[in-house]
């Protein structure tokens, strides 16, 4: 990809294009993009960003794709009545799916890392570009969340770094099937759980993603991951909190309220300490994958290690938002059971009442994890907890409504935990308004609504006033 070329992204401001976007104009191409939630007037800041990268943004309406040489770059649900395809399509402008994009940069690579896995992608990625950039080897990084190391005044959103080395390092998406795209020298998987396929699709795609590599790293503390390393005859590395068999393991691990700290040590004997500036054992999980993937470019434990204790974690991973008389407000992603169990398991390492506000991310998931959802939040929250529930996130399109948020809650009710169902996201923010008092922690709970956020915020200026 020498030549300059003209690409246009049809929701440029999505946690997938986003970076993709930064990433070509570093590069010297030619971006735009259009976005539905700037349409609608939705998260501004990150549109200025954008134009501040140089970056041209136009109505969602087709306007901005003009030249037979564009490229659209859109999701591959994306209908061809929308106006921006329809207009590709008018033009004679070629066309290439998010996935199609970024794996053809990522393979173009020299040291291509791809994190895979059901959970822990984007801090994974994070962390081991954070490792690689400390180490002084200038990576490439495609991530689908803030890295807050590379976040400054001037790059509010940095979901994507540039640089000059051999390695590109890319979180990758099973969700679709476009895993089946991408050939890392060094696959990373965290776990694989239930989430967006069945367990058989899932087996088949992580499988192959890891087949493909020059060395994996495999997670021995999940039994399909363990089932993985198993099997495989070709160089790995594999890494555990609670089985001693592992490569690298953690050891001494010391919880706190926002953060950890543990001994990593090596097959070989080696041993450093590592500080997190982010709570649980998921995340001294994540901090060994990338310990043992940056270890298979040639880093240093030690190296890492110091790195990671540098490492201020990526946005929305129970991010801590603030505390107002008494009341803590936290900032989370999770959204799929297995993410959930992690965040409740931490959270409840320490004291204080949980007030869980859960934004599904859509109705397709709760449709496929009814009964997963039911199950975790009736098995994990404690009696005196309380999950508040609004309808999932919604941006248009036609969708199956046969499963709702009060389907959800009604399920967790009847085994005895306190569960709500409002009728909207404000009514929601009333009740935990409502609810709060002096010891209590609001966790709002969710993906692909970049508005949680800001909605957690708002709530911990009201609690403020």
């Amino acid at each position: 990809m020498t030549e300059t070329r003209d690409y246009f992204f049809c929701g440029v401001g999505g946690s997938g294009m986003l970076p993709l976007a930064m990433i070509l104009k570093a590069r010297g191409h030619i971006v735009a993009g259009s976005d539905r939630a700037l349409d609608q007037g939705r998260t501004r800041a990150k549109f200025d960003y954008l134009k501040m990268l140089g970056i041209r943004l136009f109505p969602q309406d087709g306007s901005g794709v003009k030249r037979a040489r564009q490229i659209l770059v859109a999701s591959a649900a994306v209908e061809d009545t929308v106006p921006d395809v329809a207009a590709a399509n008018a033009v004679g402008a070629s066309r290439l799916s998010r996935a199609e994009l970024l794996s053809e940069l990522f393979n173009a690579a020299q040291t291509t890392i791809g994190v895979a896995g059901t959970s822990g992608k984007s801090t994974t990625t994070g962390m081991i570009g954070w490792i690689l950039h400390h180490a002084g080897l200038d990576p490439t990084v495609m991530n689908g969340a803030v890295m807050k190391n590379f976040a400054t005044e001037d790059a509010l959103f940095a979901s994507a770094l540039v640089g000059g080395g051999a390695a590109f390092v890319s979180e990758v998406d099973e969700s679709d099937g476009s895993i089946a795209m991408f050939n890392p020298k060094i696959a990373v998987l965290n776990n694989i759980a239930l989430d967006h396929k069945s367990m058989d699709e899932l087996r088949a795609l992580f499988g192959g993603f890891v087949e493909r590599a020059d060395v994996a790293i495999l997670n021995l503390d999940n039994d399909e991951t363990r089932a993985l390393a198993s099997t495989r005859t070709a160089p790995k590395i594999t890494y555990s909190i609670g089985d001693h068999d592992g490569d690298l393991i953690a050891e001494h691990i010391l919880p706190q309220p926002f953060g950890v700290s543990f001994a990593a040590a090596a097959r070989d004997g080696e041993r450093a300490s590592v500080r997190l500036r982010m709570p649980g054992n998921h995340n001294v999980s994540n901090a060994l994958a990338a310990i043992a993937a940056t270890s298979a470019c040639g880093v240093e434990l030690s190296a890492a290690a110091e790195a990671l204790s540098s490492f201020e974690g990526v946005k929305r991973r129970l991010e801590y938002v603030g505390e107002a008389k008494g009341v803590t407000v936290i900032d989370d992603f999770a959204h799929n059971p297995d993410k959930i169990t992690a965040s409740l398991d931490t959270l409840h390492e320490f004291a204080g009442r949980l007030l869980i506000m859960f934004q599904p991310h859509g109705f397709g998931p709760l449709n496929k994890m009814k009964d997963e959802f039911i199950s975790v939040f009736a098995g994990r929250l404690n009696p005196d907890d309380i999950l508040i529930m609004p309808p999932p996130a919604y941006f248009g399109g036609t969708v199956d409504r046969s499963v709702t948020n009060a389907d959800i809650v009604a399920g967790v009710a009847a085994a005895g935990v306190q569960a709500e169902a409002p009728e909207t996201r404000e009514a929601c923010g009333a009740r935990l308004l409502e609810l709060a008092k002096p010891g209590d922690r609001i966790v709002i709970m969710g993906a692909r609504d970049d508005t949680l956020s800001t909605f957690a915020a708002g709530l911990l200026e009201k609690i403020a006033a």
